[in-house]
């Protein structure tokens, strides 16, 4: 408010009590809890808040997992030492108000016109001048010229040489609205921190503490959470998250806290009727709404009502935002497609959401299935990356040069130019071992052309854990539209015998009318290459296949000035084998041979990239999404937020504040006016709280009008 604590003072009580008033009332103390504060803002806003506990450990790892609990930054807003910075920062700041208003006010009303002649003299603008009138008349008259100009204006009548009441001092000031401004926005400090107080978690923190209340950690259904986790209707502030399905209702909203949940129950109960979604032609969503009922517990009044973004619905000031849709239970039927031998195809139906379930035929440990969501429209961005595979009769000849790394990663990796695309419907699922570790999947039930002029790919995704983005796996399309082509060569890759047998035919082929030591020469090297390629444990007992694990092999064992040429050889040998062992799945399963044209070039580019690939999707099982029955459900926020009003008030009184603040000059003038040589002398100063050019020009013009002089010079300058 003031660069002082110099208003109200505390005169009575201990020396610490006075001590402690003036540390809480100065202006250092309130700037250090603002400095505080705007750095817990910026945590909060860095650091996701109220995540759950393994999300942090996955993300930071266990030490700074726990030292944001041990300090509540995963919570700041909440953490108790914010709310106390937050109420110190509220009588800090009160109490420079209590302390300052007074003087404020006081020096609001009057005009210091007790000021000496001697004094005048001292100001940075200053003029003197003689005035024909006598002083009286002189006086009135300054006095109405500076009333006539917006000026508040006193004059006092003095004491001079030539008389008693002979002098006059026409005291003026402009701008106190200055003033009026620091106390606004302090003011409005105070009310937005009770605001955002009373609205924020205080109120849920103090039923928790004097109610008996705590937070839920459990499971089950919401009904059967205990009273002991439940906020009543009447609490007078609260803001969480309430989840309707289509076709349903329902009346608690859930507050997220960093150690569990809160039930809040609402004085209503809201039906979901129909989710909307609109998509613009790319497949960006256009319009999220929500055609819903309130059904009054009170009275059973029924209210439709259609709530859109931005545009919430009311009730007994509750205010229900739409926050975005889920999944609301859909069933799903899964495809399981085998990516080990032991392994057998089956088909597996489920919900969304739903229970775990165990998965049958998996050829290796038991694994249980946890569906976790299904998304009926995925926008991506893809472009044209100008890629161009190389062309050639020989279909056994792969450029793999420029593909690989386009097409390792994530999804949209090779997307370089805004190009948004729908591609369909993708579900989202876990497999969890018998130890309770889980990897997460995400499969898009159609092809994806990628816009590279290569044929379009099936994208299998997954990862580790939520705090890692999918790496997706591209399989392509095969003649009749799905992936069995690359389950076929998946499998027979992994067999022995069928990688044998493609040796020898690519082999004799590859020589045919050779020698017999050379065909066997070249089936040796031939199979070395395939079983590099299928992967198995190094020496250093790590298990390696596809492209690096023959680049590897390069590494180690030839030098560096052959690699190249040796690589160009293997990879030949690579694709040679690879396209009879291709043509061996399809002579099994019944199918025509591959033709040798660009498309089945296309296709074995893919192929191999895929093939190379699949490490990456440690998996006994793909499981393709084959239809499935969407059930909606709507999220909403729903808030009841007194304080926003309080908050509003505050943010009207700091815009006034910095306005009169920053816009709004002081100004005091006095002229002493006394008789002189049948005349009268007249001495003129002008005081503002800002030097600025402005003010030297009101003060030239002030003079000239007012005593019909310019400004006195002062040290060598002008005025």
């Amino acid at each position: 408010m003031s660069e002082t604590t110099q208003g109200v003072r505390i005169r009575t009580g201990s020396q610490t009590l006075r001590t402690s008033i003036e540390l809480l009332s100065s202006m250092r103390f309130a700037i250090a809890l603002l400095t505080v504060i705007c750095i817990a803002s910026v945590i909060g806003t860095v650091l996701k808040q109220h995540e759950p506990t393994i999300n942090y450990v996955n993300q930071f790892g266990p030490f700074w997992a726990q030292l944001f609990a041990t300090l509540q930054l995963n919570a700041v807003y909440s953490a108790w030492w914010f709310l106390v910075i937050l109420a110190f920062l509220v009588i800090s700041t009160s109490l420079c108000i209590v302390r300052n208003t007074p003087k404020i006010l006081a020096d609001l009303r009057t005009y210091k016109e007790n000021i000496r002649e001697q004094n005048l003299r001292a100001f940075h603008h200053k003029a003197e001048a003689t005035l024909a009138q006598d002083a009286a008349t002189e006086a009135r008259r300054i006095g109405q010229m500076l009333a006539g100009g917006g000026w508040k204006v006193k004059l006092q009548q003095r004491d001079t040489a030539a008389g008693p009441g002979t002098g006059w001092m026409v005291a003026a000031k402009a701008g106190a609205a200055n003033k009026i401004g620091y106390i606004a926005a302090h003011s409005a400090i105070v009310l937005i921190c009770l605001g955002g107080l009373f609205d924020g978690d205080l109120v849920v923190r103090a039923q928790m503490w004097f109610n008996g209340k705590s937070t839920f950690a459990g499971g089950g259904m919401i009904a059967d959470v205990p009273a002991a986790h439940r906020l009543a209707a009447t609490n007078p502030t609260f803001r969480g998250n309430l989840m309707v399905t289509e076709g349903t209702q329902s009346s608690t909203a859930i507050l997220s806290q960093s150690d569990g949940i809160l039930v809040q129950e609402l004085p209503f109960s809201l039906e979901l009727k129909k989710f909307i979604i609109e998509h613009y032609e790319s497949g960006m969503p256009k319009l999220f709404a929500s055609d819903v009922v309130i059904h009054d517990k009170a009275t059973g009044e029924k209210t439709e009502q259609r709530i859109e973004v931005n545009h919430p619905a009311r009730f007994k000031g509750i205010e229900i935002y739409q926050s975005g849709f889920d999944d609301g239970g859909s069933s799903v039927t899964l495809s399981a497609l085998p990516m080990v031998p032991k392994a057998s195809g089956f088909e597996v139906q489920g919900v969304i959401g739903g229970r775990a379930q165990p998965l049958k035929d998996t050829g290796g440990e038991p694994l249980a299935l946890e569906l976790v969501s299904l998304r009926t429209i995925n926008v991506e961005n893809f472009s044209d990356s100008g890629e161009k595979t190389s062309s050639g009769a020989d279909v056994r000849k792969v450029d793999l040069g420029a593909s690989i790394g386009a097409r390792m990663g994530a999804a949209n990796k090779t997307a370089k130019n805004k190009d948004l695309r729908n591609v369909g419907p993708s579900i989202g699922y876990k497999l969890r071992d018998a130890a309770g570790q889980a990897r997460e999947y995400h499969n898009y039930m159609l092809p994806v052309d990628m816009g590279d002029g290569n044929p379009p790919v099936f994208l299998l995704g997954v990862r580790e854990s939520q705090a890692e983005t999918f790496r997706y796996l591209r399989v392509p399309v095969d003649e009749q539209g799905g992936i069995d082509g690359f389950m076929r060569m998946r499998l027979a890759l992994q067999d022995p015998a069928a990688r044998e047998q493609a040796v020898l035919r690519y082999a004799t082929q590859a020589m045919e009318g050779g020698r017999k030591e050379m065909v066997e020469q070249l089936a040796q090297s031939a199979s070395r290459t395939l079983a590099l390629y299928a992967g198995g444990p190094d020496e250093d007992g790590q298990y390696i296949g596809g492209l690096p694990a023959i680049a590897r092999f390069l590494e180690k064992n030839v030098p560096e000035a052959e690699r190249e040429r040796a690589s160009e050889v293997l990879v030949r040998i690579l694709n040679g084998a690879l396209y009879e062992l291709a043509q061996l799945t399809r002579q099994q399963a019944g199918l025509k041979p591959l033709e040798s044209n660009e498309q089945t070039l296309a296709f074995m580019t893919q192929m191999v990239v895929a093939l190379s690939d699949a490490q990456i999707y440690p998996a006994p099982v793909v499981l393709a999404l084959k239809d499935f029955t969407q059930v909606q459900a709507s999220v909403f926020e729903v808030a009841r937020a007194p304080g926003k009003n309080i908050v509003y008030l505050g943010c009207a009184l700091l815009i006034v504040g910095i306005f009169a603040m920053l816009y709004i000059r002081e100004r005091r003038v006095w002229v002493w006016v006394k008789p002189h040589d049948g005349g009268a002398h007249a001495t003129m100063a002008l005081s503002t709280n800002r030097k600025t050019m402005d003010g030297d020009r009101e003060f030239a013009q002030l003079t000239e009008k007012l005593i019909g002089v310019a400004p006195t010079a002062r040290h060598g300058g002008s005025t």
